[in-house]
């Protein structure tokens, strides 16, 4: 993963969402239409934090997230949400 040259701020964070599955597990191709938005994807950019809150993700963190959060915007060709923390459901291991 390439370092990203943006830092969001206060309690926010830049996802790089996983890419959406190409096939079933029957081997079926999936159009790009009919592809699920993913709800997975790694960290590459953790805001400092709000007054009197310390953020518990961090960079790398490979994390789940609602279906409609965050907000979508393109960066140098590549697709990112940028959302709260408290959007993110649960950090992978």
């Amino acid at each position: 993963m390439s370092k990203v040259n943006f830092k969001p701020i206060n309690d926010r964070v830049v996802v790089k969402p996983a890419p959406a599955e190409e096939k079933t597990k029957g081997g079926i191709i999936i159009p790009d239409t009919a592809k699920e938005q993913p709800q997975m994807g790694e960290i590459v950019a953790v805001g400092p934090g709000k007054e009197d809150y310390k953020m518990h993700v961090k960079e790398g963190d490979k994390v789940l997230f609602g279906k409609y959060a965050g907000q979508k915007f393109e960066y140098n060709g590549e697709e990112y949400l940028v959302m709260r923390e408290d959007e993110i459901l649960a950090v992978l291991n």
